[in-house]
């Protein structure tokens, strides 16, 4: 009302918002000492890009749309590849999911579409786990929209779902085991990483896997089975791969698949440090600059990644300026469907600006590589 009788003073407080934002840097960028040298002395091409890692996180991953849009639908089209040569997308739970719909819709539509369903799905506090899994059935059918051999065989990116096995009374959903199951989990976890090996085993789905081994290094740390992903049984594996444990329930026998129950890749690898082996760089859009091996880590402050996992890494995420000024002050989060129960418009609105403002993360990404500088906002991790 103050504006609009005073034209002037609206005028003057967009120029000041206009220039907040132009001067606020929107992203932070850490990078692996092998990754900072190569760039410092030849620049980031396109070319360079062979390994994408997506983190679980929920809808933290909608917070990335426009950072999506600007490496997907503008600069890795700069030099596409072919054949053998595809770049692999390692996604866990959203992450598979922000992949696929880019493989199905292209680098502009996908992550738009992605974070358009995602914030009109709607929950309400007396939904059981059946309800849920239903909801988000439905969801990851719309998303996908019929465009599976896109996804299965897609001209230049190789898609790799991470779920996890289950192992014994892990492998249920009645809520006294899994509960129990879940205690052993977070108390194991909290000794040793390797305690998962009891309950979860690591599972990466992907087209002809017996042709097309994964650039990462061998890693015994937790029995891997390696499944072919066709039109089959795709839906189940990105069902699987979301499959938060009392939230969603576990998918059971996938097809190509050993028999059993499989859930959120993310449980294990919750962001995803892997013994990555790129020939280039790995390009790692990310919603925080901190990565953190496993679900159950997420609290254990001397849990830290594998810094040789990451020496060629490039690890792209807001910044704390950036989340600050958020309608929020921070990306959507899955409690944001508990905290806006009963208003859930309100919740959409705030999503759809944190959508909105994510196209500063991909134009500030898009401006560090046309003037080639991108290297001055490095810090080494």
């Amino acid at each position: 009302m103050l504006f609009a009788q005073y034209p002037l003073a609206h005028l003057l407080a967009e120029a000041v918002l206009a220039y907040i934002h132009h001067k606020m840097s929107a992203l932070t960028i850490r990078a692996g000492q092998e990754a900072l040298t190569h760039i410092r002395q030849n620049g980031i091409q396109p070319q360079d890009i062979d390994i994408i890692p997506g983190a679980a996180g929920g809808p933290k991953g909608i917070g990335l749309c426009g950072l999506d849009q600007a490496i997907f639908g503008d600069f890795l089209l700069r030099a596409p590849v072919h054949g053998n040569s595809k770049r692999t997308c390692f996604g866990a739970s959203i992450g598979s999911w922000r992949f696929a719909a880019i493989a199905a819709h292209g680098g502009q539509e996908g992550p738009k579409r992605l974070a358009e369903l995602y914030t009109n799905m709607q929950f309400s506090k007396k939904d059981k786990v059946p309800e849920v899994t239903q909801r988000c059935h439905e969801m990851l059918q719309q998303l996908i929209d019929g465009n599976m051999e896109s996804l299965i065989n897609h001209p230049w990116m190789q898609l790799v779902i991470v779920v996890v096995k289950s192992r014994h009374i892990f492998a249920s959903d009645h809520v006294i085991p899994l509960g129990l199951a879940l205690a052993g989990v977070f108390g194991g976890n909290m000794l040793s990483r390797r305690a998962n090996r009891l309950f979860m085993q690591r599972g990466f789905a992907y087209a002809h896997p017996q042709h097309n081994p994964l650039p990462i290094n061998d890693n015994q740390e937790f029995f891997t089975h390696h499944l072919p992903l066709n039109a089959d049984n795709a839906m189940h594996l990105l069902m699987a791969s979301a499959a938060i444990p009392a939230v969603m329930s576990a998918v059971r026998d996938i097809p190509l698949a050993p028999k059993g129950s499989y859930r959120d890749g993310g449980l294990l690898d919750y962001h995803l440090d892997l013994p990555y082996k790129p020939k280039g760089l790995v390009l790692y859009p990310h919603f925080t600059d901190r990565i953190i091996p496993g679900w159950f880590d997420k609290s254990l402050s001397w849990r830290k990644a594998n810094a040789q996992n990451h020496q060629r890494t490039v690890l792209i995420s807001p910044s704390p300026e950036y989340l600050a000024s958020l309608p929020l002050g921070r990306l959507p989060d899955r409690s944001d469907f508990a905290r806006f129960a009963s208003n859930d418009s309100e919740r959409k609105k705030y999503w759809q600006q944190a959508v909105a403002e994510s196209q500063r993360l991909g134009d500030e990404f898009l401006e560090l590589i046309q003037k080639g500088n991108i290297s001055e906002k490095m810090v080494v991790f």
